[in-house]
């Protein structure tokens, strides 16, 4: 113990000593705060407008026809945007993370929407019993509630044709408390090697059925071939699982890397340069099932990168507007598909006498519903299930 020199001179009388009691143990230090990445939700508004447009093309797209045919090759690209933004929030914490309460944040996310979707849809369920088999039907009605029927090729477009990316994205989101622990390189260069790696493993399936050609088809593989082996290779987990571990693998290597705004600007400018290249000169003749299967992951992921830091292109794609739809891209891509042909079903262009406007106005309605579902269903539900069944301890509010 430190004695003073003034406690020296006055002699204080002696106090009686009490049993010190142990220190409470220091609360573990937070975590710092992420900067956001603003370009990246940007970039998520651009491609969820893609797939709407590839799913509803209108007429007259000129220059961004290629993109929109090919708006197939985008669902690939939120799996890896997904892992990616993932891993940069929690990679300095995977040790610590309870997966009760990471898995419950993601359920409070995905389930109000999707669930909300079926039921403002359900009238489409007739559709499906005219449309398949009877026991497709039962199946498909007892697995699309579960998010199960992307395990089932056959069923996996059930009741809403889009949800099927849903029951990938629970198997990985499943799968991530214990991917983030795994003891992934610390050097960039060998993290670039994973990525490479885990391209060419993803590719390895679809490359082997267009030489083996199993189910015998005659001329190229395109969008419409529909075989059970094809649409497991669509709408099943599995094909997807290294495209999200290169996105985990790409957010590793955003935290070993550091890179300066003008690195990081060169290498968004070229990977959109060859983005353009590869859409305007090339697609027409890559194999349909190589491009959905991945082929183009590394250009992206480099784009991907690029984008997570400020300078022009960044702020390009962080347009107040794009970010504005951007956070309401999970209930656009989900509302889309259904909420469309339900407009159309119910002549709701008639009715408001534009057809003329339309399938503009059915866009523009799309967006204004997914804006509201974001705001009234999906950011209310989230909130009133992880009041009522988080355990993280709540901060008390500070007095005014």
């Amino acid at each position: 113990m430190n004695i003073s020199i003034l406690e020296l001179e006055t002699k204080p009388e002696p106090q009686p000593v009490f049993a010190q009691r142990p220190a409470p143990p220091l609360p573990p230090p937070e975590t710092t705060r992420k900067p956001p990445l603003p370009a990246l939700t940007g970039i998520r508004t651009l491609l969820a407008i893609f797939i709407i447009l590839f799913h509803f093309t209108p007429p007259h797209l000129g220059l961004l026809y290629p993109f929109i045919d090919n708006g197939y090759i985008f669902v690939g690209v939120f799996f890896l945007i997904s892992g990616y933004v993932l891993t940069y929030n929690y990679a300095d914490r995977g040790r610590t993370l309870s997966k009760r309460e990471f898995w419950l944040a993601r359920i409070s996310r995905l389930y109000p929407v999707y669930l909300f979707v079926l039921l403002i849809s359900f009238s489409m369920v007739q559709n499906e019993w005219h449309a398949r088999s009877h026991a497709e039907f039962w199946q498909g009605i007892i697995l699309t509630p579960l998010v199960l029927q992307g395990w089932s090729p056959s069923v996996a477009t059930f009741w809403n044709t889009v949800a099927w990316t849903l029951t990938s994205e629970c198997v990985l989101y499943a799968a991530f408390p214990w991917l983030i622990r795994l003891p992934w390189p610390r050097k960039p260069m060998r993290l670039v090697a994973v990525l490479i790696a885990l391209w060419i493993i993803g590719l390895t399936p679809h490359s082997l059925y267009l030489y083996l050609n199993p189910d015998h088809i005659v001329g190229p593989v395109d969008r419409y071939s529909s075989t059970q082996l094809i649409r497991f290779l669509k709408y099943t987990p599995l094909p997807y699982v290294c495209t999200f571990l290169s996105g985990v693998t790409l957010g590793k290597l955003q935290h070993a890397l550091t890179l300066t705004s003008r690195q990081r600007l060169i290498l968004s400018a070229i990977s959109l340069a060859i983005v353009a290249v590869f859409f305007y000169a090339l697609v027409s003749h890559t194999p349909y099932l190589l491009m959905h299967g991945g082929l183009m992951t590394p250009i992206f992921a480099a784009l991907v990168l690029g984008l997570s830091g400020p300078h022009p292109i960044s702020a390009l794609f962080s347009w107040r507007p794009l970010l504005l739809i951007g956070e309401s891209s999970y209930c656009l891509y989900l509302l889309h598909f259904n909420v469309f042909q339900l407009l159309h079903t119910y002549h709701v262009p008639e009715r408001l006498h534009l057809v003329t406007l339309d399938p503009w106005l059915s866009y523009a309605i799309l967006i204004l519903l997914a804006l509201a579902v974001f705001h009234f269903v999906e950011t209310p539900a989230r909130k009133a299930i992880l009041r009522r069944f988080s355990r993280k301890p709540r901060l008390p509010v500070p007095a005014s």
